[in-house]
């Protein structure tokens, strides 16, 4: 029985080949994943990656797809995507929260206002799910996810083991984390402080205020594109003061409301929206000297 016929055999339709990806990227761009698997609960992860590794499967782990662009050609390999059973939100006591990775940030900023539980709102701002916020380090106003976490729960693709690492033995670093490739989370213990709920809730909005008047909304692009180099050369200066504001390739525009973010007007390709990344970098690098650095992922072939 070869690859395909026994996997779809085991997981039925949970497994499937040739999946557009641009379906599960907020670029909604990309070319097709060769496998694709839908993970209904941590078993059925550790199975899979049990297969995956006899079979000398590559695997890509897929959150909420909100800061990943996948290239024309596809995803050679798994893409896995975690399914509903990984994103839920409990209360373990009185300060502290657990969530599976697939939960979405906004999603837990709101279950902390229900439990009054503060220094969470920022969640509420960041797109995505918990597990790539991890991964990356995401945050805004003055907050991140390495201030608020106690520890996350991982599989190790290699050894196909369940360990708990603690927030003190990771390293965190602006926008991204130690973490190695072969850790999948499967969720995370994050702590608050209690609050009363309306003062919470009055801070969420502010927040969410500040994010409506400065960033695009109802449009296709995956947030940030560049990291910033430090808090007085934001990404966003660096575009503006080297004149690319108004750069364009193909349909890949740059926002005109933020210009640290990358859009697909309607017909973009993920091409067009590589090429303005490389003459954005490269206009910026020649003025300033400046190399700037992705914050999105880019993926694929």
């Amino acid at each position: 029985m070869n690859l395909e016929n026994n996997l779809t055999s085991i997981f039925g339709e949970n497994f499937r080949k040739e999946v557009n990806l641009s379906n599960y990227s907020w670029f909604n761009l990309g070319g097709n994943a060769e496998y694709f698997f839908k993970a209904d609960s941590k078993d059925e992860l550790m199975e899979f990656l049990r297969h995956a590794k006899k079979m000398n499967l590559k695997t890509f782990i897929l959150g909420a797809g909100s800061n990943i662009l996948f290239r024309d050609k596809g995803v050679k390999g798994a893409v896995i995507k975690l399914g509903k059973n990984f994103s839920y939100t409990k209360l373990i006591n009185s300060n502290t929260i657990e969530v599976g990775a697939a939960t979405l940030d906004r999603k837990v900023s709101n279950f902390a206002i229900d439990n009054s539980l503060g220094n969470l709102e920022f969640l509420s701002c960041i797109p995505g799910s918990i597990g790539g916020a991890i991964i990356m380090n995401s945050g805004c106003y003055d907050n991140d996810i390495s201030k608020i976490l106690v520890s996350i729960r991982v599989i190790d693709k290699n050894k196909l083991s369940i360990s708990e690492v603690k927030r003190e033995d990771i390293k965190f670093i602006y926008r991204g984390t130690n973490l190695p490739d072969n850790l999948i989370i499967i969720s995370a213990k994050l702590k608050g402080l209690i609050s009363k709920k309306d003062i919470i809730k009055k801070k969420q909005l502010e927040l969410i205020e500040r994010k409506k008047v400065s960033q695009p909304s109802q449009v296709k692009t995956c947030g940030s594109t560049f990291k910033n180099v430090s808090n007085d050369k934001k990404a966003w200066k660096l575009i503006k003061e080297a004149g690319c504001d108004y750069f364009k390739e193909g349909d890949a525009i740059i926002s005109k409301t933020h210009c640290n973010f990358f859009v697909n007007n309607g017909d973009a390709k993920s091409s067009d929206i590589e090429k303005l990344i490389k003459k954005v970098k490269k206009s910026v690098h020649d003025k300033t000297g400046i190399n700037l650095e992705l914050e999105i992922k880019i993926v694929g072939e």
